[in-house]
């Protein structure tokens, strides 16, 4: 299959399944559930998996650190858990590493910028993410949007109203350049139905799309960029953590 080339090196495209380096290149005695929360929480993560009493199926190593993956069990349905990096590259690599090890169904949760007048707290589920970042376009074909399946929107909609929570679904805007969010370009993802921002929705979207898995992604408001001039990181959402990680738990039960 011939390589679709580009004056921009960031718009060619090779859609051969195989690679030089296989994300399960490791050959690892692991297999993990379907079922996978990949969370942007920090130590939250860890810390929930050690209050569960969860244990460690297996570990990537990056040259970073460890991000151990951990496995769970609730209603009968083992869940792997794991902690995702910031930024679209290291989470996708992580991504692909869970697929090739037998996750299907993954569900993210993290921050967003609110990019419109936002409350602090508030959920969100993307339906789909403009692809402002590089990862994306290894994955898929080069398109200014990736759409997440309703699938995994519904399973993430399904608890929400379950326990009456407000949200939306919206249009997130996924960069590389979180000190690049200018107020032109703020204003212009506006103009395009943006309501959010963050770093990593487009990319993982497409990575799993590309390997045949189910990926949905819950956010809530953090800092806002709503006014340019008078940007304001307010509590980073701090109120939202545990909740998201509990909520995403329970998502994917549905998924």
């Amino acid at each position: 299959m011939a390589i679709q080339k580009h004056e921009l090196p960031i718009l060619e495209y090779d859609a051969s399944p195989s690679a030089v380096i296989q994300p399960d290149h490791e050959r690892l005695a692991m297999r993990l559930p379907e079922r996978a929360v990949f969370a942007f929480l920090g130590e939250a993560v860890d810390d929930y998996a050690k209050a569960h009493g969860a244990k460690i199926a297996g570990k990537f190593v990056s040259i970073t650190k460890e991000y151990p993956v951990y496995l769970l069990e609730t209603d009968g349905k083992q869940i792997a858990l794991m902690q995702a990096p910031v930024g679209a590259p290291a989470a996708v690599q992580i991504l692909d590493w869970l697929i090739a090890y037998g996750a299907r169904k993954i569900l993210s949760c993290g921050s967003c910028g609110a990019l419109t007048d936002l409350e602090e707290n508030r959920f969100f589920i993307p339906a789909r993410a403009l692809r402002d970042e590089g990862t994306s376009y290894h994955y898929l074909p080069p398109e200014r949007f990736v759409n997440i399946p309703k699938a995994a929107r519904a399973a993430i909609r399904k608890v929400l109203e379950r326990r009456g929570l407000p949200f939306s679904e919206i249009t997130t805007w996924t960069t590389d350049g979180f000190f690049r969010e200018t107020a032109q370009m703020v204003e212009y993802r506006r103009q395009e139905g943006c309501a959010v921002v963050e770093m990593e929705c487009s990319a993982l979207a497409a990575c799993a799309q590309f390997r045949g898995a189910t990926f949905g992604e819950l956010l809530y408001t953090a800092d806002t960029l709503a006014d340019a001039a008078h940007y304001d990181e307010r509590d980073w959402g701090a109120n939202s953590i545990n909740l998201a990680l509990e909520l995403c738990l329970e998502a994917i039960k549905e998924l």
